[in-house]
């Protein structure tokens, strides 16, 4: 029983601490331009290049 009075505050405490990062990521603008980043990988830069 005193194992999940120590369990329960920690599980707390790390959920708390993940919710804290994902709402500083959204105020950093870290999902601001999800769909640049997936199109970015598919442009080759090679082509511009002079032989």
């Amino acid at each position: 029983m005193t194992s999940i009075a120590v369990l329960i505050p920690i599980a707390l405490g790390m959920g708390l601490i993940g919710l804290a990062a994902f709402f500083w990521a959204l105020r950093q603008g870290q999902f601001v331009d999800l769909d640049g980043a997936a199109a970015r990988i598919l442009i080759d830069e090679g082509e511009d290049a002079a032989p």
